[in-house]
């Protein structure tokens, strides 16, 4: 039988290759042990996402000398008869952080909050590609795609309108707004745990370049898990030092989310859908229905 994978380099030597089914990805993904005992993961897509593969593909190699956890680039190209192209990295070891941290003291959730922050600021240290639209100009255009995606998907939430009404009124904040590398999908979702207790990032399938502080769009997904660790990413982020437009524009930047994620689940199923609107009740919870910028869940003093 001839695999998919056998025109990758050194495959012959791969002893074992274990299919990986989780994730929101389209990409197929397997774990890879060689026979000298290294460990990898192959990413296959189609053989039409080339040219985006490749650009990703590069764009990492620009973290390879940072001091940070990660999945470093190894080899790319096209196999399966030319029907797909194929991207080999390291393999980044360690639990999940989402389902390590809730059994951890609140204290070392902290830390390791603190540590998310740190690492990506470390990451924003890479800049923009060139030639980069300017900032608003792109994110008012996602901001209007966002609010008629959502008014035309037909799925209804209590409070889109405070969303909205918020969205509109801190448009201008994203103007002059500097742009950097961005991990594009930043949340606990997305980190894994070592047993010396790293943090590891993986999955930058959605990298993207952008406004550093839009990384935090998808803090939400940190705070259902742990309130002090979402508020360790910012902190440590920042050197404990919070400037206060970095509240309106993090609010700005997950209101548009959460439109976005309504019609955007819809393709997953029912449950999907019903996932979304109730973390978009959380987050009117959160911020008073936008009354306020600070959300309910933030810590500014560290954990005794």
């Amino acid at each position: 039988m001839i695999k998919f994978y056998n025109e990758i380099p050194d495959s012959c030597k791969w002893q074992i290759v274990e299919p990986i089914n989780k994730g929101w990805s389209n990409d197929q993904k397997y774990y890879i042990l060689t026979a000298d005992g290294r460990e990898l993961l192959l990413r296959v897509s189609d053989i039409s996402q080339y040219e985006n593969k490749k650009q990703d593909f590069e764009a990492i190699k620009q973290l390879n000398n940072l001091e940070i956890l990660i999945s470093h680039p190894v080899d790319f190209g096209i196999c399966n008869n030319g029907q797909s192209v194929y991207s080999l990295l390291t393999w980044t070891k360690g639990e999940d952080a989402e389902t390590v941290l809730p059994k951890l003291s609140s204290k070392e959730q902290y830390q390791l909050g603190i540590k998310a922050g740190e690492i990506l600021r470390i990451m924003h240290q890479v800049p923009a590609a060139k030639n980069q639209t300017s900032w608003s100009e792109r994110f008012n255009h996602k901001i209007n795609r966002n609010i008629t995606d959502y008014e035309a998907c037909g799925i209804h939430l209590e409070g889109a309108d405070k969303i909205i009404e918020y969205i509109e009124h801190n448009r201008y904040l994203l103007d002059n707004r500097p742009q950097c590398f961005q991990h594009g999908d930043y949340h606990a979702g997305n980190m894994i745990i070592t047993k010396s207790r790293e943090l590891g990032i993986i999955d930058f399938n959605r990298l993207d370049y952008g406004d550093p502080w839009e990384e935090f769009n998808r803090i939400t997904w940190c705070a259902d898990i742990s309130a002090v660790f979402a508020s360790g990413r910012i902190n440590g982020y920042f050197d404990h030092d919070v400037p206060a437009l970095f509240f309106r524009l993090m609010a700005l930047y997950i209101a548009s989310n959460q439109l976005s994620s309504i019609p955007w689940a819809i393709k997953f199923g029912h449950e999907e859908v019903n996932t979304m609107l109730r973390q978009a009740e959380n987050v009117l919870k959160w911020y008073d229905g936008f009354e306020t910028c600070i959300p309910k869940w933030y810590i500014s003093n560290p954990v005794k």
